[in-house]
């Protein structure tokens, strides 16, 4: 790195309050201090210039330790949903009390979203990950607690909804962090994928949840299980480091801006300069929030529902199982093969991307209405394959565009993650709103919710053919590394 330089500003005083044109000018201490801010950001912009950008092996170890934190964190949301008649029987308790047990992970997670950006930059992302560490060992050995016979059925509920309510706190930890880690990590050919990974670790752990809970044995058992696979996780979070010595990109070294300057930028407020969003950008980001938080509680609503939705046509728990982890596991896939294509192929066309990818998904949602019927194993298979592998990578498609337009990793995936759980919560309750009544053929279907769904998905899924997607971070980082290049 050279030595940095600043331009020379000239500071012109105003005029003496006797002049005329005293009234339109500003004080003296006033143009003081503009000038002294314009001395500033010339200094800065001209080190920035210089800066050099580095690689650090550590980003991958902890990367790989947020993946496997996040799966194991995921678990707890799902966790009951193929085990929810054996948990209402076994617990004397109702399904809809069963579906509190997922509703109560999203109902945490909505404020703790929106505090984990204020955390992670007073404190770091490593301080941040060990809340969620303690957190996991509290909900484990808590909702264990609840297991024990002796307890009545009020008593024993009380202590499972206690014990997800730490699993809340740590479940959104680990998700929310990941495009800020990924920017804060890697550079431009890199942070797609890391992005992709840590966001797809999150269904996956819903995913193994799902195929876990009902092959372990009883519900008890299940809860054992699950409570053992958080406590041997938590030592993880101490391969996680908050940042590497050298900044990778320029979008790294750059001071990261509060959740509050986005909401302001949001509703047009003044804001610094660099949080300011222009009206398409804030127009863009509102379809992205409205698109993802949709189409993630379509995903986990199934995930929860899976049960519910399946066994009154004459599926069984396994096979519920199998299929909502046949979408999360076909999107995981399909996920993974393709965050290096977005890297370096269609580096520059994540919108594009969306516009043809969203289409399938609302298809297949609409579909469901027809398809959910006795004998009709294989294409349901079929669609929930079709609705993974197009849904999946949306995850991390919709934040890193949600990162271009407002150049706020922390604070946007905050808001698009807190919408994402605010509709499953809506999703889930509207659907035991609509389930049909025992006397109905089948009992206690779904028919009326999957009715709900499709029509929703398709509306919002409209959407993104107004999406313009610029993405403004990503050329100003080839920009600066470019530059870096040059004069290095």
């Amino acid at each position: 790195m050279g030595f940095v330089m600043a331009e020379k500003i000239e500071v012109s005083l105003p005029m003496q309050s006797g002049s005329p044109e005293s009234s339109a000018e500003p004080s003296p201490s006033e143009a003081l201090k503009k000038s002294t801010e314009k001395i500033d950001e010339t200094i800065i912009d001209v080190a920035s210039e210089n800066q050099e950008y580095r690689l650090y092996k550590a980003r991958f170890t902890g990367l790989v330790a947020l993946v496997l934190l996040n799966i194991v964190a995921a678990m707890s949301w799902p966790w009951f949903g193929p085990i929810s008649n054996n948990m209402a029987a076994d617990f004397d308790i109702s399904l809809d009390q069963v579906n509190w047990l997922g509703n109560i992970v999203a109902l945490v997670y909505l404020p703790t979203a929106l505090v984990i950006p204020p955390i992670i930059s007073r404190y770091g992302i490593r301080r941040c990950c060990d809340i969620g560490a303690v957190m996991m060992i509290l909900s484990a050995w808590v909702r264990y607690a609840g297991t024990a016979r002796s307890l009545s059925s009020g008593g024993a509920y009380a202590l499972l909804m206690f014990g997800q309510f730490f699993a809340s706190i740590a479940q959104p930890i680990y998700q929310v962090m990941g495009p800020k880690y990924s920017e804060t990590w890697f550079n431009l050919n890199g942070r797609t994928t890391a992005t992709m990974i840590i966001a797809i670790s999150n269904p996956f752990g819903g995913a193994l949840g799902q195929l876990i809970s009902p092959l372990v044995g009883t519900s008890r058992q299940s809860i054992l299980v699950l409570g053992i696979i958080s406590t041997v996780a938590a030592p993880l979070v101490f391969l996680i480091r908050s940042a590497p010595p050298t900044p990778p990109t320029y979008a790294a070294s750059k001071k990261p801006l509060s959740l509050v300057s986005l909401c302001r930028a949001m509703l047009g407020l003044e804001v610094e300069p660099a949080a300011r969003m222009t009206r398409r950008e804030r127009l863009d980001f509102t379809i992205i929030v409205l698109l993802f938080g949709v189409l993630v509680a379509s995903t986990n609503g199934f995930s929860v529902l899976s049960n519910e939705i399946l066994q009154p046509v004459g599926y069984s728990s396994d096979l519920s199982g199998f299929m909502g982890a046949c979408l999360l596991l076909a999107g995981m896939v399909a996920a993974i093969a393709s965050a290096p294509l977005f890297d370096r192929v269609f580096t520059h066309h994540l919108a594009v991307s969306s516009k043809i990818l969203l289409p399938f998904v609302a298809v297949g949602w609409f579909s469901l209405i027809w398809a959910v019927r006795p004998d009709n194993t294989i294409a349901l298979f079929i669609i929930m394959g079709v609705i993974g592998v197009c849904s999946l990578p949306m995850l991390a498609i919709g934040m890193e565009l949600a990162c271009e337009v407002t150049r706020n990793p922390d604070g946007s995936s905050a808001i698009i993650w807190f919408s994402g759980n605010l509709f499953a919560v809506a999703f889930v309750l509207i659907a035991g709103a609509l389930r049909a009544g025992p006397n109905a053929s089948p009992p206690l279907n779904l028919k009326r919710y999957l009715i709900f769904e499709g029509i929703v998905d398709m509306a919002v899924c409209s959407t993104v053919f107004l999406l313009k997607g610029a993405q403004v971070r990503k050329a100003l980082d080839e920009e600066k590394t470019q530059h870096a290049r040059a004069h290095s």
